[in-house]
Formats: structure tokens, C-alpha cells, sequence
């Protein structure tokens, strides 16, 4: 970046840093939406028997390598006001009261807790009823309770904790999204003292609740110099990955819906009031500012089916293929056995037209297409039932790489589909920062809308409408069946 003489001109621009399981990447985002500058670097991962680990002081080196890259590509005459980080939902870390890693992270799907998930079930039943979720082996709550008995700690922090204490030099508080997983009642921004009480747990032990898109404090003079930031670089407390990629989708307002495709399906929303559901299938993260919530889930079925089922195929020939095939089959192509969204049922297996080994190959994808089409439908049609109905959908993530799939989608939803510009959890992060420091502090819509550009409409596929709904009502009546034998 070229250095600024005194009285040349000073754009502002926004940093979002995204913390994924393979991958770290930083984006730079003018006050316009340009992409100014970005960074990646890869993160490695340990897994055995359930337990997924990853090495806290390898994020610590990855983030201030990818900030030196995104800073160095900066134009002269760019400065950059704050910046926010996401991480993965669930994580969990041990640190000392520097807020330093004592220990590794047991990942977003570590199962370390399942022994602990009835004590933390009996212990808040009632305050997870209220906020409207069931806790969950690989939430962090259960498995804090694990890793306390396995790496004594004073501190316990989320993956975005453990960034953003570095940057800062010393302990800041955690976001209300990231905190969700751990037990903090949405409502009162706040640990639930009662609960912790009864876990055997400190208030002294976990960091502090704010909402997504407070102000947490400043890059410190040293890593400024470290990594080229400008000294007081604001930091803005972040988000879950799955909540900074629906921002970066710019699907944040009231009817929004983002789907994301990718080995498995995610659907969130943007409702009013909170989505409650009874049965824990749908969640709701609090927005940022207050502007209302994001409820959704994610399935167990999505695109890994085809890379499961069929790998190595060339993509355009099968896809070209399945197309010119004419008929609508009922399939679920669960890979395993247990669903947690749109419906729970921790032993539904899934169904075939037939067995998928003496299927033809274009068959198999038209059956998976299909399959995945029809549960996105009932997942569109259970939030709305909660409360949450999806007039629009920004869909992203691998599968959108299929336009024929993706067509199909639409046509099967009969809702209007589109395809973001943008897709980063990066840039949603990126958005957020400019939406808690820029020219309209917590205006996140108008934020938005100078930031992210609009989409690509999709144009749905031509379908028999009678046999869509045909097989699509007997789809929903093998789920029912499935449900209904999970509960017998």
C-alpha cells in the first residue's frame, strides 16, 4: 500500500476477516462495494473417533498473514476504518485470562460432548424452550464441559474470540451469534446465571455478551505496525460463518431467505419476531442493530450426495443427460441414517425410487436434484408455518454451479430465485464493520445496499406443475411416516 502524504484524500474501507474449516480468507471492501483487496491462506484440522481439532495458535499466525497480504494489494489512499471476523459455529477453546489459547479447539462437530448433553439439557431445558432451540452434542456448551475435564482452563472463548483477543492484546467480550451455541439467553444479551450455576460454571469464565455489530475496541500498536493496519482500526464484534455468508449474500431483510448448497443444505431467513419451534429443527440467531432475526437450519442431505454417488463423472455431460430425462421421482437422498432439519429424526434413513447401485447414472442425479428440490420446499414451507416466510432466495454455494439444478430449484420452490454477486462470509463480515462504524452506524439495510450488488435472477425450468405437486405431495407423506416412526 502506498504511503499517504499529509492532505491526499482518504477513502474508507472495510476489513472482513472469515475464520472456515479449511481455509482463512480476508476481503477489503471500498465504501462503494468494490473488492479492493483479499487473502487466503489454508488451515489444517485433526480427526479421530468423533473429535475434530484444530491448533488455536495456527489461526493466531494464518489471520495476521492474510491481513499483511490484503494490506499490501491496497491502493494508496485507502484506509481501513474497522474490521469484524466470523468463525465456525460451535468451536471452542481454552485461554487463559489474556485470553490466550491454553490448549487446542474442539471443532464445530466434535462430539466430545454427547456424554455431558443430558446434565446440560436438564440443567436449562427451560431456557432453551424459551429461546427456542434444543442444545445438541456438538453445541459448545456440552462440549466446554468435556474440555474442562480434559485442559484446565481460566478462560473459555469461541474461535473469533481467540482472534480478535490478539488483535486487540487482551480479552474483549464475545458475540451474541458465536455465544448462541454456548447457552446466552438472546434476549437478555446475557449469560443465563442460573444455568451456569447448576453446571458448575463461573460467570468469571466466560467472556462477556454483546450483540453482532458493537464496537469491541481497537487494533493494539503493535500488531498495527505488525500487520500495516492502521493504528485504532476499530474491531467489530462478528458473527457464526453461517450468519457472516448470509450477510455477504445481502439477504438481510424481512421475506430474504439465503440457501446455500453445498455438501449439505443451509436455509436461513430474516424474520420480525423469533421463529419458536417445539420440535428444535429450526434456530434463530438475534440480527445485528436489532433488525430482527435470522431463523433457519441445515439439513443432513444436499450435493454431497453426488460426490458420495458419483465421483469423478463429468459434470456437464451427466447434467446434460439427466435433463433430457422426463420423469419427477420422490427421493430423499439421506447418505446415513438421522435428519435435523426441516424435522428431527436422529434414525430416519433415506428412500430411493430404487436402489441407487442399479441406477443409471443420470437417473441417480435427476433422482438427488429432485430430492434435495422437494426438501428445500418443505424447509421454505415449515419456516413459514413458524412464522418466517421466505418470499425471495439468494442461493449460493457449490451446487449453484449447476444451472440446470439450480433452475429446478426454482421452478420446484415457486419462489423467485437468484444467484449473489457476492458469497463471502468475508464480505459479510466486511458489511458488518462498515455498518457499526461508517456513515450510518447500525443501518445495516442501507449498509447493505451500498456494499453488496444485486444478484443474478434464475429463471426456473419449465415443469409439468400437476406432477411436481403429485410427487411432492407423496414426498411429504413418506417424511411424515418417517417422523412419525422416529416418535413411536
Amino acid at each position: 500500500m502506498g504511503a499517504l502524504a499529509s492532505g491526499d484524500p482518504v477513502s474508507d474501507a472495510w476489513l472482513g476477516i472469515d475464520l472456515g474449516t479449511q481455509s482463512a480468507r480476508a476481503i477489503v471492501l471500498g465504501d462503494d462495494g468494490a473488492t479492493l483487496a483479499s487473502a487466503s491462506a489454508p488451515l489444517s484440522s485433526r480427526r479421530a473417533e468423533g473429535r475434530h481439532e484444530q491448533d488455536p495458535g495456527e489461526w493466531l499466525r494464518v489471520v495476521r498473514e492474510i491481513i499483511r497480504g490484503a494490506v499490501r494489494e491496497l491502493p494508496a489512499g485507502v484506509r481501513i476504518r474497522a474490521l469484524a471476523v466470523d468463525g465456525t459455529s460451535g468451536t471452542v477453546v481454552p485461554l487463559d485470562r489474556r485470553g490466550r489459547p491454553t490448549g487446542v479447539a474442539a471443532m464445530y462437530d466434535d462430539r466430545r460432548g454427547a456424554p455431558y448433553l443430558d446434565r446440560v439439557l436438564d440443567a436449562g431445558g427451560e431456557q432453551w424452550r424459551r429461546m427456542g432451540y434444543r442444545m445438541q452434542a456438538t453445541w459448545a456448551l456440552p462440549k466446554l464441559l468435556a474440555l474442562r475435564e480434559e485442559s484446565p482452563a481460566q478462560l473459555w472463548g469461541h474461535q473469533v474470540d481467540v482472534v480478535v483477543d490478539d488483535l486487540s492484546g487482551h480479552p474483549l467480550a464475545t458475540d451474541l451469534s458465536n455465544a448462541l451455541k454456548t447457552g446466552a439467553d438472546l434476549d437478555a444479551v446475557a449469560w443465563p446465571v442460573d444455568v451456569l450455576d447448576r453446571l458448575g460454571l463461573a460467570l468469571g469464565e466466560l467472556p462477556a455478551v454483546v450483540e453482532s455489530g458493537s464496537i469491541l475496541g481497537a487494533v493494539s500498536d503493535a500488531v498495527a505496525d505488525d500487520t500495516g493496519l492502521p493504528r485504532g482500526c476499530a474491531i467489530v464484534a462478528g458473527a457464526t460463518d453461517g450468519v457472516a455468508a448470509q450477510l455477504g449474500s445481502g439477504a438481510i431483510r424481512v421475506g430474504d431467505g439465503a440457501s446455500v448448497l453445498g455438501t449439505t443444505l443451509v436455509l436461513k431467513g430474516v424474520a420480525a419476531r423469533r421463529a419458536l419451534d417445539p420440535s428444535g429443527a429450526v434456530y434463530a440467531h438475534r440480527a445485528p442493530f436489532g433488525a430482527g432475526w435470522f431463523p433457519g437450519g441445515a439439513s443432513s442431505v444436499g450435493a454431497g450426495a453426488v460426490s458420495a454417488l458419483l465421483p469423478g463423472r463429468d459434470p456437464a455431460t451427466l447434467t446434460a443427460a439427466a435433463a433430457r430425462r422426463s420423469e419427477i421421482p420422490v427421493c430423499y437422498p439421506l447418505l446415513g441414517l438421522g435428519e435435523r432439519f426441516p424435522f428431527v429424526a436422529d434414525r430416519a434413513p433415506g428412500f430411493w425410487p430404487r436402489d441407487p447401485s442399479d441406477m443409471a447414472d443420470d437417473e441417480l442425479l435427476r433422482a438427488i436434484a429432485f430430492g434435495v428440490a422437494f426438501l428445500e420446499r418443505l424447509a421454505l414451507e415449515r419456516m413459514a408455518a413458524l412464522g418466517a416466510p421466505m418470499a425471495r432466495i439468494a442461493t449460493s454455494g457449490g451446487g449453484v454451479r449447476n444451472a440446470w439444478w439450480t433452475s429446478l430449484r426454482a421452478a420446484v420452490s415457486r419462489r423467485p430465485f437468484t444467484v449473489p454477486a457476492q458469497t463471502e462470509g468475508a464480505a459479510g463480515m466486511a458489511v458488518l464493520a462498515a455498518a457499526a462504524v461508517g456513515d450510518t452506524p447500525g443501518d445495516l439495510d442501507a449498509t447493505t445496499r451500498r456494499l453488496i450488488p444485486r444478484g443474478r435472477p434464475v429463471q426456473p425450468l419449465g415443469l409439468d406443475d400437476d406432477r411436481v405437486e403429485e410427487a411432492y405431495g407423496l414426498f411429504r407423506r413418506r417424511i411424515a411416516e418417517l417422523v412419525q416412526e422416529e416418535a413411536a
